[in-house]
């Protein structure tokens, strides 16, 4: 991988997060948890050298892989070369229209940092996907993965929940990328469920992890909520009513803003 940017006279550029992942176990994994079958579409996020993009076309029907960096062009003209089942969008993921690809896509990237969490939310509200596998940050992957009264678990955790079950594959140490981030990667798998979206509860939910500190009551008395009412709702629903947002599972949220 060094040889090859050497010889396009090119280097990682920090401005769009570029960890290229160099390491054949980490590879394997990602390829194997998609569970890719021959008449799968598969998008990629981030094409970078084209490494993941050729493993993911050797099982695929079809891939998708998007790229923001034109720079890199002549480097996936060289490591691509022959696979026709590879079509290659120049474009920033975020401001991708995710209707443009049929339904029961599987997803597959290693995600920049800095663009984990917003593009996870697109994909997932996008209900293009079945399946997300992704190599991002390890401490996002716990987040997405945390159960309630964990120090992870948070407003990401339940948002991610109602969409897909997760789980956490793989840590991936620094020394498996060119060149090694500062953080431990993880590699962790969704798989996805179609959801109405659901912008009560997502309201619900941010407001009450607003202040992690705070009761549950307080949270949502600032944001606006009766307070009595609360109160009321809470001991229906056999809740203490110092309870902490912290503290409740998925299926509480869902209980709670039909009451509230």
């Amino acid at each position: 991988m060094r040889a090859l940017l050497e010889r396009h006279g090119l280097q990682a550029d920090k401005r769009f997060g570029q960890n290229f992942l160099i390491d054949a176990s980490a590879l394997a994994r990602i390829v194997d948890s998609a569970k890719i079958t021959d008449s799968d579409t598969v998008c990629e996020v981030g094409a970078g050298l084209g490494v993941l993009t050729f493993e993911l076309a050797q099982r695929a029907k079809q891939v998708i892989s998007i790229e923001v960096d034109a720079r890199l062009e002549p480097v996936l003209a060289e490591t691509l070369a022959g696979q026709n089942n590879v079509t290659l969008w120049q474009q920033d993921a975020l401001t991708v229209d995710w209707q443009r690809l049929p339904e029961g896509c599987l997803f597959v990237a290693n995600l920049p940092y800095n663009i984990a969490t917003p593009l996870l939310r697109q994909v997932l509200e996008s209900q293009r996907f079945v399946r997300a596998v992704c190599l991002v940050q390890k401490e996002v992957a716990e987040r997405l993965a945390a159960v309630p009264s964990t120090p992870a678990f948070g407003a990401l955790s339940l948002w991610t929940q109602y969409y897909a079950s997760v789980n956490i594959v793989k840590h991936v140490k620094p020394g498996a990328f060119l060149p090694p981030p500062k953080v431990t990667s993880s590699i962790v798998c969704l798989d996805i469920q179609q959801r109405e979206l659901a912008p009560a509860l997502f309201r619900l939910i941010e407001d009450s992890f607003r202040h992690r500190r705070k009761t549950l009551k307080k949270n949502l008395r600032m944001a606006g909520y009766d307070e009595t009412h609360v109160i009321k709702v809470l001991g229906e629903m056999g809740l203490d009513a110092r309870v902490r947002a912290e503290a409740l599972d998925l299926a509480t949220f869902e209980t709670l803003v039909t009451l509230l």
